[in-house]
């Protein structure tokens, strides 16, 4: 991989800048959420490129400050935030965009991990996913964007965000998906019930344009479905085999099949605008909601989504 510059904050460890390109001042980063519950990252100076940094189980704020290249998977050890520095204050074309080209992200058998800010693109199928959550607990992925392109055929990269093998409590928000055949598989195989059918997913605030399939499709577990902008695409949310899936207050423009099911899966359906397409899905019994959470209008959703959703936060 060719690495540009990065950060680690730790809880008992110092952090580093690596500076292939450039130097780059120190700076305390504020997050907003963090791999930890309460304590303050402390500053200094290690080493380290990405993949070392994101290892192991030891609680660290990992900070991407420019563009990553290559055609691998990095996994994500326990207790780590994962989060790209530059926010709005850099544009698309910086060379400090923080930035993974052909380089996805697995959260595997881990947990307390989180995610955030950070443009990932063009995850060949031969490496894996975009990002891949797969036996793991308490992720969230939150202000992302995710892409590939339409122009190779279906296989010639994987999802852009699967989520599989019982993961439990996993929340993705306020991401961007686009321009990717098959999008977001959450439950591994038909034939993987006895595993999946631990699935505790919420999706909430994203905004999905210009997808063929899987927004997402979800097999034998629980999820909670709200407030995303789905436009221009092909199947939208498809409940399979099982799944229980509340799906509220959403908006659907110009999408194929907005809410249906294969295989027999269920939804509990209220307060969205399918914007003249459909919803075929059986009605089921509505998961239980461990959490609070406040339903926003589908007046205005779409402007509010779009202005909110993807890889813009600063720190």
């Amino acid at each position: 991989m060719k690495f540009s510059t990065l950060s680690i904050f730790a809880l008992v460890a110092p952090f580093t800048f690596a500076t292939p390109l450039a130097p780059v001042d120190v700076e305390t980063v504020h997050v907003a959420k963090r791999a930890t519950v309460t304590d303050t990252a402390t500053t200094g100076y290690a080493s380290g490129a990405l993949t070392s940094a994101v290892s192991g189980d030891s609680a660290a704020i990992v900070v991407i400050s420019g563009t990553i290249t290559g055609n691998t998977v990095v996994k994500i050890g326990s207790n780590k935030t994962v989060v790209g520095k530059a926010g709005a204050s850099f544009s698309a074309n910086s060379a400090w965009m923080p930035a993974l080209v052909g380089v996805g992200l697995r959260v595997l058998n881990v947990n307390n991990v989180i995610i955030r800010n950070i443009k990932i693109s063009k995850v060949l199928a031969s490496a894996g996913d975009a990002i891949g959550v797969q036996a793991s607990y308490k992720v969230w992925i939150d202000h992302n964007e995710l892409s590939s392109d339409m122009s190779h055929d279906k296989d010639y990269y994987d999802g852009l965000l699967d989520i599989t093998h019982g993961c439990y409590a996993v929340t993705y928000s306020y991401n961007i998906l686009h321009d990717h055949w098959k999008t977001s598989l959450i439950g591994h195989s038909d034939s993987n019930g006895s595993e999946d059918v631990a699935l505790r997913v919420t999706v909430h605030h994203n905004y999905w344009y210009n997808l063929n399939s899987r927004l997402p499709s979800f097999r034998f577990g629980q999820g909670h479905i709200y407030n995303n902008y789905y436009l221009n695409s092909g199947d939208g949310i498809n409940t399979r085999d099982g799944a229980l899936l509340l799906i509220q207050n959403n908006v659907f423009k110009n999408v194929s099949d907005a809410i249906y099911s294969t295989d027999g899966g269920y939804a509990t359906v209220s307060g969205n605008d399918l914007g003249g397409s459909t919803n075929t899905a059986p009605a089921g019994t509505a998961p239980s909601i461990p959490y609070s959470y406040t339903l926003d209008s589908i007046s205005g959703l779409p402007a509010a989504v779009v202005a909110a959703a993807g890889a813009n936060l600063g720190f």
